[in-house]
Parts: structure tokens; sequence; C-alpha cells
């Protein structure tokens, strides 16, 4: 029956409308800060923990221990092995799960409120006391490396991983987080005890809970689980220097289709512009078929299936990035029509129509995310590590239709750079002037 309801639960996730949706912060009685909604019409709660700091927080000869070390977080606890612990959250009919990035560390938690004491202390168990037994980091160590392999084999991976070494050098966002097959086949097990020491504390900490739970009940929970974490963890790693200039770089891949990641220097998410950039975006190539380059590139030209652009404003760098991909004869008019509406958008701005329409559809979509417990307390967790204000969610659309087209055109002047625009082009393309072949 427990599984019953939590199936429910998990299913439905009933919650007021997105605009009513009231975040209140506490502060717990041992001085950890929390962001809390509360719903309780369906005794659920979604947990969301965040642990800034992420992969970036290897060192340069240990890639892969932080990726490593959270995968190895379910595979048992205390006294329990990998399926002792599994068959303990199933009894309680809980869920846990565990992601890592460059930027932080993610536990999403989920549980009954009849089951919440039970799937708490087996929640404090994984992040205090995790076994790292020698048969599950081989177990987990294998599937890494078969992961690893296959990237060496994926024409996307290549290219993004190329970017990101011409991008970043020697910063740990010049790596693949996940670690090489080399550095993670030699990492031990004092290797992950380091990592989780490096990660697990609280000066790098965010909390968010949404679901049948009181203020005083969530200090009380996360004071449980979080307040004897040591107060600090491993140093942060420097800001990054964005060194990649603009032209062509190529990967020889036998492949039919080539595939290319193009980027060039992005914003930063509290710069007062990024707005504006957001709905320049939006309209160059943010993803909808209405986006100049899916016009220009698919509809006009029958070029790609696909062709997209996105900001990617990091903790340590901002790029602004996108990706395309096309047969290897077809790549280059490609490339070159991506350039030029990078170009023509950087001189000529948008229309009004193009602003309205995007406005429109941005406005329109935003309350399309917060569909359950879970996704709004991923969204507040991700509010509080962008510094973003607790009413964010009731303004923000808000701030998207205070953007005017002079402001829209303005930045597209200042950020857009075609002459610095990067393509890392993966495959065997024909007709690519001045490309470099590494």
């Amino acid at each position: 029956m427990k599984h019953l309801i939590a199936a429910l639960c998990l299913t439905f996730l009933a919650l007021p409308a997105w605009a009513e949706v009231e975040i209140d912060e506490i502060t717990s009685p041992q001085g950890i800060t929390a962001w809390l909604v509360e719903e309780h019409e369906i005794p659920f709660t979604a947990l969301e923990l965040r642990f800034r700091g992420g992969m970036s927080l290897d060192p340069a000869d240990k890639r892969g221990a932080v990726y490593l070390m959270t995968g190895l977080l379910e595979e048992g606890a205390g006294d329990m092995d990998a399926r002792e612990y599994a068959r303990a959250l199933e009894s309680v009919a809980a869920s846990v799960g565990y992601d890592a990035n460059d930027d932080y560390v993610s536990i999403s938690a989920r549980f009954l409120t009849e089951n919440r004491d039970e799937a708490v202390a087996l929640l404090r168990q994984a992040i205090h006391d995790p076994r790292f037994d020698p048969q599950a980091i081989e177990r987990v160590r294998a599937q890494v490396l078969s992961g690893l392999a296959s990237d060496l084999k994926n024409p996307n991976a290549i290219a993004s991983n190329t970017f990101s070494q011409m991008a970043f050098g020697d910063h740990p966002y010049g790596s693949d987080g996940k670690g090489s097959i080399e550095s993670v086949g030699a990492l031990t097990r004092d290797d992950l005890l380091a990592a989780h020491d490096a990660v697990f504390a609280r000066d790098r900490l965010y909390v968010g809970a949404v679901g049948d739970i009181d203020a005083e009940e969530l200090g009380k929970l996360v004071d449980d689980l979080l307040a004897d974490l040591p107060a600090t963890g491993a140093p942060m790693p420097p800001p990054a220097e964005v060194r990649i200039d603009g032209g062509t770089t190529v990967v020889e891949f036998d492949t039919p289709q080539s595939v290319a990641v193009f980027g060039q220097q992005g914003m930063a998410r509290d710069d007062p512009d990024f707005f504006a950039a957001y709905i320049l975006n939006q309209i160059l190539g943010g993803g909808s078929f209405e986006s100049r380059l899916m016009q220009e590139v698919r509809e006009k030209r029958g070029l790609t299936y696909g062709v997209y652009t996105y900001l990617a404003p990091r903790d340590l760098a901002a790029l602004y990035m996108g990706g395309v991909a096309s047969a290897n004869d077809r790549i280059a008019q490609a490339v070159t029509v991506i350039r030029d509406e990078w170009a023509k958008m950087a001189e000529n701005g948008v229309t009004q129509d193009e602003l309205d329409k995007a406005k429109t559809y941005l406005t329109g979509a935003y309350p399309l995310r917060f569909d359950g417990n879970a996704p709004i307390a991923d969204i507040m967790v991700g509010m509080q590590m962008e510094g973003l204000p607790i009413d964010y969610i009731a303004t923000r659309n808000d701030m998207i239709n205070a953007v005017t087209l002079d402001e829209v055109n303005r930045v597209a002047a200042e950020l857009l750079h075609p002459e610095n625009l990067h393509f890392v082009v993966v495959g065997k393309p024909e007709g690519l002037q001045d490309a470099v072949t590494q």
C-alpha cells in the first residue's frame, strides 16, 4: 500500500498554481538557511540539496574522483551494503538521486510524511557514512569507464570536450569532469574519501523543500541531516578565463555527418543585461522553429534537422554556445550561414515583432516548469545559488516584459562577436575554409 501511495504522489504532485508559489526562507536552530514551499494536500515532500564546487574540486591528477564518489553514495551506507540499503529505502517508499556537474553535487530526496524520519535517517547515513566498499567501487568504476570509452567514439562528446579544452586550458572546466580512462582507473578509495570531504561542507550548502512540511519541521530535519557537516570544504577553483578565439577546428572522425559545437564569450547571470541577452538568444537560436537560425539553416536551406544556441553562465565563466549537425558536404555551408546570422544580428539587431513573439513564448512557457514538488524544489535551490531574490518566480515575467527593443539591440551589438565565434567540427567536413585540423 505504501508503494501505491508513493507512486500516486510522484505521479500527481499537486501544487498551487505557479503564480501563487509562496517561498519562505527559514533558518534552522543550528543556523542552516533553507527555502520552503508548504503544500499539505498530499503527505509527500521533495527535498533538494546542493553543494557548490562539484567536479571542479578535483585535483588535476584526480579528475573523476567527485563524479565516481557521487555515483557510490547509493551503494551502501553505515552497516548496510548496496543491496541492503536499496531495500531499506524501498521499505519506506523513499527515493534518493545523486548527480554531479562541474559546479555542484546535488541530492534529490522524495519521501512520504509518515516515513519522513526513517527516510531522512537513511539519507543521513549516505551523506555522512558511505561505505565505498571495494566491490561497489569496481562496479561503478566499470560503469564510468564504459561511458568514457563510449564518449571517445561519440562525435558530440568529442566536439564538446575539444571546445572546453580550447576554451579553458588547464582550468577544471577544460577537461571532462568525469575524468579520463587513465585517471578514473587510477583512483583509490582514499581518493574517494578525499573527494567526499571536499564536497560535503556547510559553507557551500543550499537547501530547498516543497511539500507536507512546515518551517519548524524543516528546521529540525536539516539540522538532524546536515548540522554536523564540516564548516568548510575544499577551496573553490579560481575564475576561468575564456581563451578561445574565432576560427574553425576540425577533428577528423569517420562519419557521414559532421557535428559542430560553436561558441564565444558569454554573459554572467548577474549581469544587468542578462534578460535582454536571454531574449536575444531566443530570437537567434533558442530552440524554437521560429528562431532565425532554424529558419535560415533548416527551413530555407535544409542543411540540418536542428540548430540551437544557449547562454551558458557557469559559476566560474560564461559562454554563449550552440550546436548543429549536417552532412559532410553541407556542414561548411551551415557554418557560413550561422556566422553570417551572428553578424547580421550584431549589426542590425532584432525587430519589434521578433521581440514581441519571444516575450510571448518565454513568459507563456515559464509556468510549465512548475509541474510538481520536485521541479519547484530544484528551481528554488537554483535561485539561491544564482543569488536571485526570493520573489523571483512572481516577478520574472515582469522583468522579461520590461526589456525594450533598444536594450536588446544594444546587447546584440555588445555581446555578439562573429569574429570571435569558434567552431569545433567533428567528422570529415568538406569545403571548410581556413580550418585547423587536430
